[in-house]
């Protein structure tokens, strides 16, 4: 049986699925959605060649599952593991801060701060949800082996045609 993803019947693009994908199952379900690819930037922005800074990752390896949360809807939407610096953007937010108003909280350079010079307290800490899942320093090399691995272990007991 041939499975036709309802996306292919009304986009005839590459689409690239991207967010949430951090295992070889995650790139599997993509692929029988009808995806071309996925864009993987959480298990990269933390791999052992990526620039961030150490005190960056090591706030990822720590954040568990809800230590995350989207903030910032009115300017840019972003996904931040709570700290300091995201609870003062919470407080504005809930207090009905003006987007003008939280693009000065937000100032310039304050991702930079956080994940690149490794102010973990008042820099910006952009990350996917998936971080919940990233546990350790791992080369791009195992990275990518391990998703390759899963992914084959999940198409061989659930093959998929498209």
């Amino acid at each position: 049986m041939v499975l036709i993803p309802m996306l292919r019947q009304v986009i005839d693009i590459p689409i690239i699925a991207a967010g949430g994908i951090a295992s070889g199952k995650a790139i599997y379900a993509a692929m029988t959605l009808g995806a071309d690819g996925v864009q993987i930037g959480s298990l990269f922005a933390v791999s052992k060649e990526s620039s961030a800074h150490d005190n960056f990752k090591q706030s990822v390896f720590e954040a568990g599952d809800g230590q995350t949360k989207v903030v910032l809807k009115s300017l840019v939407s972003v996904r931040l593991i709570k700290n300091e610096f995201y609870r003062k953007v919470e407080k504005a937010e809930s207090e009905g801060a003006s987007r003008e108003q939280l693009a000065v909280l937000l100032g310039k350079g304050r991702a930079k701060m956080g994940m690149f010079e490794g102010d973990t307290i008042d820099g910006e800490l952009e990350i996917g949800q998936v971080s919940a899942m990233i546990d350790e320093l791992k080369p791009v090399q195992r990275i990518i082996d391990e998703l390759v691995d899963d992914f084959n272990k999940t198409a061989h007991k659930k093959p998929y045609l498209i």
